[in-house]
């Protein structure tokens, strides 16, 4: 959610005109994230968010918008795609795609106790379970295949034993993904990116409410267990180590069972999917770290904190799931 692409207020007042959200009252940068162009658009009738995207393509974008979309309709809490006079909810700015999606309300919460893993993971099983029937499929494009392919384009930028480390578990994946378990991990559209960050909680400390789910553009079909510990490894971790805090993670785990119980396939993969949520981030920071885009307020992560969670994943203790006798 970095700002790439400058909008000006004389580009919004024209792209309003397609639409019946009021009149233009102010638009300003969001300085988070390193993908997309995001901006806080307030008119006359509400709070919206205006995304340019910069990497992913119009062709691409219809699984996204799309989903949430459906979410929103099923009562699951997501930004609501705004429709366009004309029926679309796609539209070009700058000659790139872009969209306006409804802000949701609440804050992120940098530091969530366990009401809040139990509220997280008791959405994501719903959002799961509510995305079944969604007819569009794309696969995850940040999943294996890309790991694959990324994966030797950073090896020059590391030393030794990091490669070392980063080829065997890259292998471990490649191994388990041929496996019979593999095929049978229940699987669907999945946000695939749910960090802290990306997940709104009004109320109080003490007594959260769910906002709601933001920032779907790195979704795609997925086993769910793997969107699962994507949340997992962020949500339930002490941050300077990347060891995981049980009392988070049992509550997170619990609250998404009691909505869709895992099966014995996913109690097997639960360890190494773990670790390959970990090694999909490992990556992909390593790319943008060392071979960055241009940005107006682009803040990079450090590359260093998910080989800290890999590296807790391969030699530290694994909560089991909940549910197996």
């Amino acid at each position: 959610m970095a700002v790439f692409t400058p909008v000006s207020e004389e580009d919004t007042r024209t792209l309003l005109a397609d639409y019946s959200l009021g009149d233009f009252v102010s638009l300003r940068g969001i300085a988070a994230g390193i993908e997309n162009s995001n901006f806080f658009l307030t008119t006359t009738a509400g709070e919206f968010i205006l995304t340019i995207f910069e990497v992913l393509t119009a062709a691409q974008l219809p699984f996204y918008i799309e989903l949430m979309h459906h979410l929103a309709g099923r009562g699951i809490p997501v930004p609501q795609p705004q429709t366009r006079l004309d029926g679309s909810r796609l539209f070009t700015l700058h000659e790139k795609p872009a969209t306006i999606v409804t802000r949701l309300p609440g804050g992120y919460e940098p530091e969530p106790t366990t009401g809040h893993c139990g509220l997280t993971g008791q959405t994501l099983a719903r959002a799961h379970l509510a995305a079944r029937d969604f007819p569009i499929r794309q696969p995850n494009l940040r999943g294996l295949a890309w790991w694959e392919k990324t994966a030797p384009i950073v090896y020059p930028y590391m030393d030794q034993s990091t490669r070392a480390m980063l080829q065997a578990a890259l292998a471990e994946q490649v191994e388990a993904a041929s496996t019979p378990d593999w095929g049978s991990l229940p699987q669907g559209p999945s946000h695939c990116d749910l960090f802290r960050d990306n997940v709104l909680f009004a109320g109080t400390r003490e007594c959260p409410q769910m906002g709601g789910f933001i920032d779907f553009y790195f979704a795609g079909c997925d086993h769910w267990l793997f969107d699962v510990a994507v949340s997992v490894n962020d949500w339930c971790i002490e941050r300077a180590t990347g060891t995981l805090i049980p009392p988070l993670a049992d509550a997170w785990l619990q609250a998404y069972a009691s909505v869709r119980p895992f099966t014995e396939a996913e109690h097997r993969a639960w360890p190494i999917i773990l670790r390959g949520a970990a090694l999909r981030f490992w990556i992909s920071r390593l790319y943008d770290f060392h071979l960055p885009r241009p940005a107006q307020t682009l803040k990079p992560h450090d590359p260093g904190h998910f080989e800290r969670v890999l590296s807790a994943r391969t030699i530290g203790p694994i909560p089991a799931l909940p549910g197996r006798a």
